[in-house]
Order: C-alpha cells, then sequence, then structure tokens
C-alpha cells in the first residue's frame, strides 16, 4: 500500500511538472508571435473567409448554438459539432469569461461534402509540398483574427480550417 501512494505521488509530482512546462512554452510561443514581426501578416486586407456556417468570432455560445444546433458535446469554454456522417466537425471555442467565440476550426475527412478549399479561405489557391501537404496560416491583424488552412498528406487526406482570435495587448 505505501508503494501505491509513493507512485502515486511521484505520477502526481511529474504530471504537475510536465504541465507547468507546458504552460510555460505555451506562454513563450504566445508572447513570441505578439511580439515580433510577422511572415504572412495582412494588415491591409480584409480577410475572405471570416465565418463558419455563419458563425463568427465575438458570437456568444448561445448564438452559435442557435444557429448550428445542439452539439455533440457541449461545454463552458468549447462546444464539439459533428456533421455530414460524422465527416465533419467543428470544435468552436468560448472565452471562460465572456461566453463569447474565440476560435473556430473545422475537420474535413476523405469523403466529406462540400469541402472548404484554399481559394474559399485566402481567394487564391497556393502549392503544395511534395507529399500532397499544405499549409498555410494567414494573419489579419485589423479583423482581429487569423485564418489557417491545413491538408495532411496521403490519399485519405484531413483538412483542417481554423479561426482564432489574437489576443489583445
Amino acid at each position: 500500500m505505501t508503494r501505491l501512494l509513493r507512485s502515486s505521488k511521484f505520477w502526481l509530482l511529474n504530471r504537475a511538472l510536465l504541465v507547468a512546462i507546458t504552460l510555460t512554452i505555451a506562454a513563450v510561443v504566445s508572447f513570441a508571435q505578439t511580439t515580433r514581426p510577422r511572415p504572412n501578416a495582412a494588415p491591409d486586407e480584409d480577410p475572405v473567409f471570416h465565418e463558419y456556417r455563419g458563425v463568427k468570432i465575438g458570437w456568444l455560445a448561445d448564438e452559435v448554438r442557435k444557429k448550428l444546433g445542439s452539439p455533440a458535446n457541449k461545454g463552458d469554454e468549447q462546444d464539439f459539432y459533428v456533421f455530414s456522417d460524422s465527416k465533419e466537425t467543428a470544435q468552436v471555442l468560448y472565452d471562460k469569461a465572456t461566453g463569447k467565440v474565440t476560435a473556430i476550426s473545422v475537420d474535413f475527412m476523405n469523403g466529406a461534402r462540400e469541402v472548404i478549399t484554399p481559394q474559399q479561405v485566402f481567394g487564391t489557391d497556393f502549392d503544395a509540398k511534395p507529399d500532397g501537404s499544405k499549409y498555410k496560416l494567414v494573419r489579419y491583424p485589423k479583423a482581429g483574427y487569423w485564418v489557417s488552412y491545413s491538408r495532411t498528406a496521403g490519399d485519405t487526406p484531413i483538412i483542417t480550417v481554423t479561426i482564432q482570435q489574437i489576443p489583445s495587448q
């Protein structure tokens, strides 16, 4: 019994240390992203892609749920939606204090209908890597958020489109 308690304390200590390190790294990355010049920034441009199924950054959770319906998993800080026979999913993240949308991330699995294209996200296509994968992120400081498009390599790619609020300084 004593051995079990010691190992669980060790496990908790390691877990706490891992969480602390992860949060520190996230804070450093966030600070670095907000303080250095940003490639792929489009300060004078309006984003082409600014909503998903009519939902926008800054909406209240109740507005989102009225627009998208009942989520598969509902929470104070995140809702998870499943569409098109599980081939399209969306995560909507909310600010805990205000209940407003801070990010929307959509995944399209192989065979999904109405997959969002790079043209719909950025107004133009961009080159794929040799393995067929694609990734692009553009910051729109004037609009207050960034937009990214990601396509995995392979015969059954997953496409992820994300809109995320840029933290205010």
